[in-house]
Parts: structure tokens; C-alpha cells; sequence
């Protein structure tokens, strides 16, 4: 004995199938029209910043072996010295999770804090002018070297964070980006840049004659 189904069940299955079928066609048109653009960019850019922050804490690690190998031949430097233990442990302090990268006085913090830094780290390496010793040590010289490679890496992060914020914005500022996160995304923001001051974005130079 075959049940019939209810009249409105029968009825709302072609309804399901069609909407479903839509949907699936909808799909792939939304896809190539960049629905998916935004929070896409938004995540290429907060990785762009992850490593930012790595390359950053990478320089922080090197400098206490720097501190301890340029003490052992200039101990009489201890203003400098200070300086950068102090510079180092502000901008090891001062750090910015994904959520606060569209706040632009905590990035401001961060720049200024990793500058700081930079000038203190430039004023120590330059005492080492003065003790030919010191310029000849195999540790310094070894230092000096992944200084100077983690400097460049901090560059190239920099510049790479700097693009990607460049695209996720301007998706949030054009058509049909601002569109869909208008709809999708509501609370997508612009993010903030990393654009230091030309004095604190120069590296040391570690490079001596």
C-alpha cells in the first residue's frame, strides 16, 4: 500500500531542489566576481604582520649576546649599553595581536618603540670604532653579521605587510569590494600601515671598515 505525501511536503521539495540548484550556479559567479576577496586579503595581511613581528623579535634575540660580546671589550660603555637593554625590553613589551592592527595608536606605539630601538642598537654598534679588538672578534663579527641579515628581513616584511594592507583596503574602498563587505563583512575595517618615520626605518649600519 503506497502512503501519499502531504500536499505541502510534494510541494516544497522541487522548491528545495530549485533553490539548491541556484545556489550552485550562483556559487561559482560570486566566487569569480571576488565575494571572497575580503576576508582573503584581511588574512594575507595579518600573516604579512605575523612575520613583521617574528623578523622584529628575531633582532631582540640577538641583541643580548650583542650587549654581553661588545661589554667584554668596551665595559666603560655603560650609557650605551643601558640604552639598548632598556630600548630592547620597551620594544619587547610593546606588541599588537591581529585585532589591534586597525588602531592606528597602537601601531604608532610599536613603530615607535621598535625606532627606538634601532637608534640605540646604531649607537652601540658605532662604539665599536673604537675598539679595533672588538671590530676583530669572531662573535662580534658573527653578530654583526645576523644583524645586518635581520635587518634586511625586517625591510622586506615591512615592505610586504605595507602591499598587502595596500590591497585589503583598497578592496574595502572599490567596487565590488565595498559591495560585499557592506553585506558580508560589516565589520571589516581598513588596517593601519606600517610607515615609520625615515629615521627610525634606516638599519644600523653594522658593516665596518
Amino acid at each position: 500500500m503506497t502512503h501519499a505525501l502531504p500536499a505541502h511536503r510534494s510541494a516544497r521539495r522541487p522548491a528545495e531542489a530549485l533553490t539548491l540548484l541556484v545556489l550552485a550556479l550562483l556559487l561559482p559567479l560570486l566566487s569569480a566576481c571576488g565575494i571572497n576577496n575580503v576576508p582573503t586579503y584581511d588574512e594575507q595581511a595579518k600573516a604579512a604582520w605575523a612575520q613583521v613581528q617574528n623578523q622584529y623579535q628575531r633582532r631582540a634575540d640577538l641583541i643580548p649576546n650583542l650587549v654581553e660580546t661588545v661589554k667584554g671589550f668596551a665595559a666603560q660603555e655603560k650609557e650605551v649599553l643601558t640604552a639598548v637593554v632598556e630600548a630592547r625590553a620597551k620594544a619587547t613589551s610593546v606588541t599588537i595581536d591581529a585585532g589591534q592592527l586597525t588602531d592606528p595608536e597602537a601601531i604608532k606605539r610599536f613603530q615607535e618603540a621598535q625606532g627606538q630601538l634601532s637608534g640605540a642598537l646604531g649607537r652601540l654598534l658605532a662604539t665599536a670604532e673604537a675598539y679595533p679588538d672588538l671590530k676583530s672578534n669572531a662573535n662580534f663579527l658573527a653578530l654583526q653579521s645576523q644583524l645586518e641579515g635581520t635587518e634586511n628581513r625586517i625591510a622586506v616584511a615591512r615592505r610586504d605587510y605595507i602591499e598587502a594592507v595596500r590591497v585589503y583596503n583598497t578592496e574595502l574602498r572599490t567596487v565590488p569590494g565595498s559591495w560585499w563587505a557592506a553585506i558580508f563583512y560589516r565589520d571589516a575595517k581598513p588596517l593601519q600601515p606600517f610607515s615609520a618615520d625615515e629615521a627610525a626605518a634606516k638599519p644600523p649600519t653594522v658593516t665596518f671598515n
